[in-house]
């Protein structure tokens, strides 16, 4: 009898063991199913697809993408996706300039999902071609300062401002009365500087001429048939057809397109929606 259960005391352990950690090795193979990588996931990605969504407030994360796909050998080319309205001025130049970098190493695409205008569309101008879904809206290449004049409803609540400043211009800006002629003319300097800026740089770009400026930009607001027209784009497609576009660009014999980590992706849209949300509190200087 002894000799039995001598025989079949490793088995009763490992049935022991099974039964007393059923749950937590059941778990351990569902993530096994779930995250093993398929056979397609094994073989390394050659095209990457970078996404622009939303306000430019923040162009930390976008142009650290472009620089890691620059970067990466293996990647032979990049679908860049844009559905956004614009925003601030700053980061969307340093995301053109980031496509600009990336185009001197391997070939871009930028492809209009919803809405290329504005700042997006500033920060697209470099892409090797610009596809645009037929539905899409292009263009308003104009900059906006707006400011708030709460002097009636201050008085009406028996609030008064009170300031100290050295400098007449130091001011400007302020909400709490109406804007001087001096200071309006102040502030045109800096939009219309701005404003210039933005159209020599979509001119050389898209290699347009900066006096016709009226046809092209003006903040022109476009259907994807009208910007093609005036230049701002090169093709009317969906998104199937600028992926087309950038495999034939690549010169890649197998497309493999490279897999967003999903923790990374929930970070980047929570990261996109707060730079919005104080954008639009923040910030008044605008592509938009």
């Amino acid at each position: 009898m002894n000799a039995i259960k001598s025989f079949f005391s490793p088995f009763l352990a490992i049935m022991g063991f099974i039964q007393n950690h059923f749950k937590a090795m059941l778990f351990l193979l569902l993530v096994f199913f779930l995250f093993s990588p398929s056979e397609e996931e094994l073989k390394p990605a050659n095209l990457a697809q970078i996404k622009l969504q939303g306000v430019i407030m923040d162009a930390s994360v976008v142009v650290q993408q472009l620089e890691t796909a620059r970067k990466d050998d293996a990647i032979k080319g990049v679908l860049f996706i844009v559905n956004s309205p614009g925003g601030a001025v700053p980061p969307s130049i340093e995301i053109m300039q980031a496509i600009k970098r990336l185009k001197e190493k391997k070939p871009v695409v930028a492809y209009a999902a919803g809405t290329i205008a504005s700042g997006s569309y500033y920060a697209s101008i470099y892409a090797n071609k610009i596809y645009a879904n037929p539905g899409s809206m292009v263009g308003s290449i104009g900059v906006i300062m707006q400011g708030a004049n709460y002097a009636k409803l201050a008085q009406k609540i028996g609030i008064s401002s009170q300031t100290i400043k050295a400098g007449k211009f130091k001011e400007v800006g302020t909400g709490s009365r109406e804007w001087t002629p001096d200071e309006k003319a102040e502030l045109e300097k800096v939009i219309n500087d701005t404003y210039d800026l933005f159209v020599n740089d979509v001119a050389t770009a898209r290699k347009l001429d900066p006096k016709n400026h009226t046809e092209f930009a003006d903040a022109h607001i476009f259907t994807a048939s009208q910007a093609k027209k005036v230049g701002l784009i090169d093709e009317l497609g969906v998104g199937f057809d600028a992926k087309k576009a950038l495999i034939k660009l690549s010169k890649v014999d197998e497309a493999i397109w490279q897999k967003e980590d999903k923790i990374d992706s929930f970070m980047r849209r929570l990261s996109g929606e707060t730079a919005s949300f104080m954008g639009a509190y923040f910030s008044n200087l605008t592509m938009r």
